[in-house]
């Protein structure tokens, strides 16, 4: 009996219309304190750490772990889930005279599905294009892969990639593919490169141009910053080594090494997703109203070839027009290099869709509701 009444003051707690306005106050206060921590952390960071977690942490530097300080957007927006479930069931009457607000209850718990989906599914990458360039994948430069190619033919791609993560995570990384393990050193998140001095250490690296560079880990980067890794990678086989090699974006090209008559190189570069059609940039446009600086658009004009289905056409992707194919969307998000590199932001979302069909079905129960209760209105006065 005590578990019953237990279990029924927490369906009325999940029910409430208190919680309900508790959840809605706390999800717009972490809307105001996100739009406020973009200027020091940047969007996705800032989005990240308020709306997408389910604790907002406090890190501060007199302690070396964080402290939760208040709700994140992933538990308030859970929680309101449940709730607006439950008082869907708990409360509304089902009658079609109720039909209306039973639609807009399921259209904004999709709402909040969607948005969990998003973040679940969602991946965001740049594609760099240059004029006449014909590319064929995207990159994360939030996320690192280690790259590692046998490049003894210059005409053949043969690039196996690891996760960043995974390197960090193990002291040795192999492959069934390669004929070597990789030891790891090191792994900076963050690093300081420069060149080494006479008062300096000895170098970590013994191999490539890591041997003349002092590495020294950095803060992790704010704002829209973006950090530069580092690794010490050692390549192995049956007891000898290849050297130890020092690898970073900010070196700019790969380290190489040569293993029974064959040559390797390896790289430390931005996660690469690989799409299975190409883009060529045949122009690229950035007008400016007349006798200012004021950007009027920016423009790229791509030849999209896709030989699965033998698609070969001309696209123009622009402000607020992007391109979709294969699941990806393309926008046109900044360029370089006197107007002859575009940059578009790719995006993979397969849960697009979601928020268009729930402001449909909000809309429709706004329309059902409010639509009975004038016809109601109108049938007392005649």
């Amino acid at each position: 009996m005590r578990r019953q009444d237990t279990l029924r003051r927490l369906a009325a707690l999940l029910s409430s219309m208190e919680l309900t306005v508790i959840c809605l106050i706390v999800l717009m206060i972490l809307v105001v304190a996100c739009t406020l921590a973009q200027v020091h952390l940047g969007v996705h960071l800032a989005v990240e750490q308020y709306i997408r977690s389910f604790i907002v942490w406090w890190r501060p530097e007199a302690l070396p772990f964080p402290l939760p300080v208040f709700p994140g957007g992933g538990l308030a927006g859970g929680v309101l889930l449940v709730n607006l479930g439950m008082a869907q069931f708990a409360r509304l009457e089902r009658s079609w005279r109720k039909a209306g607000l039973w639609i807009m209850h399921f259209g904004l718990a999709l709402l909040f599905i969607g948005e969990f989906a998003t973040a679940l599914l969602q991946v965001e990458s740049h594609l760099t294009i240059e004029e006449g360039q014909t590319v064929n994948f995207s990159e994360d430069t939030r996320r690192m892969e280690l790259a590692v190619s046998d490049v003894t033919d210059k005409d053949a791609d043969d690039v196996r990639s690891i996760p960043a993560s995974l390197v960090k995570a193990r002291g040795e990384v192999s492959d069934p593919s390669l004929p070597f393990a990789l030891r790891v050193h090191a792994f900076y998140d963050n690093a300081e490169l420069r060149m080494r001095g006479s008062e300096d250490p000895p170098a970590e690296a013994t191999a490539g141009v890591g041997a003349g560079i002092l590495v020294r880990p950095a803060a992790r980067a704010s704002g829209e910053e973006q950090d530069m890794p580092a690794a010490l990678i050692e390549p192995v086989r049956d007891g000898r080594s290849f050297g130890t090699f020092l690898l970073s974006p900010a070196l700019g090209a790969p380290q190489e090494f040569t293993q029974d008559g064959r040559r390797w190189s390896l790289s430390l570069r931005p996660r690469r997703y690989y799409m299975p059609f190409s883009l060529t940039l045949k122009d690229f446009r950035h007008d400016v109203y007349p006798g200012t600086d004021i950007p009027k658009n920016f423009s790229s004009l791509v030849r999209l070839l896709d030989p699965r289905g033998g698609d070969d056409r001309d696209v123009l992707i622009y402000m607020n027009a992007p391109l979709r194919h294969g699941g990806l969307t393309f926008y046109q998000a900044s360029f370089g290099k006197n107007n002859t590199l575009s940059v578009l932001q790719v995006v993979r979302n397969p849960s697009w869709t979601l928020p268009y069909i729930s402001c449909l079905l909000v809309a429709l129960g706004l329309l059902w509701h409010f639509g009975l209760m004038l016809r109601r209105t109108l049938g007392g006065l005649s």
